[in-house]
């Protein structure tokens, strides 16, 4: 793989919005990945200069992007509005989130005639399936990662879901 080919590819990777690419060819292998707490920084700034751009000089340079924020959909806790504090503030931050581990879309049950895997109150221990994340035309199953009781459910079935978004809160 030239330069070229290698420019055009991360554009590519970029432009699309993934957060993780990962491509293997006659023993070459190269894997694109973004930090999940940080702005995507355009392709076109890194190659010609090939200097990294910080996420402050990247605030200044790119308009503001707005992404979706995850919110609770399967119980009656509100979450309060940032800075202001409290108890429920607390009980969230205590809460253990397992958060998506690929890019794809989100589902509750195996099948959409089927019961969810989990449901709000439900005990779940490590190895326990919580939902499945379909990828290109792949179902991976998602386990807990921990023991305890399923708090938060923040996404709804269907939906598509980014590298590291939170999709359950686990009470441990």
């Amino acid at each position: 793989m030239d330069w070229k080919q290698l420019k055009e590819l991360i554009e590519l990777v970029s432009e699309k919005g993934f957060s993780e690419f990962e491509v293997e060819r006659q023993g070459f292998r190269l894997k694109i990945t973004q930090a999940s707490n940080e702005r995507p920084v355009p392709i076109a700034h890194i190659i010609p200069q090939a200097v990294p751009i910080s996420p402050e000089a990247y605030e200044q340079a790119q308009p503001l992007i707005h992404s979706a924020t995850a919110s609770p959909v399967s119980s009656g806790a509100q979450v309060p509005a940032a800075g202001r504090g409290g108890a429920a503030e607390t009980a969230a931050e205590s809460l253990h989130t397992i958060k998506s581990p690929i890019v794809g879309t989100f589902y509750r049950s195996p099948s959409p005639t089927s019961d969810p895997f989990v449901k709000v109150g439900d005990r779940v221990e490590a190895d326990s399936v919580v939902c499945i994340i379909e990828a290109m035309k792949l179902m991976n199953e998602i386990q807990a990662e921990t023991s305890g009781t399923i708090a938060e459910i923040y996404i709804e079935n269907g939906q598509p879901v980014e590298y590291n978004q939170p999709l359950f809160g686990v009470r441990t």
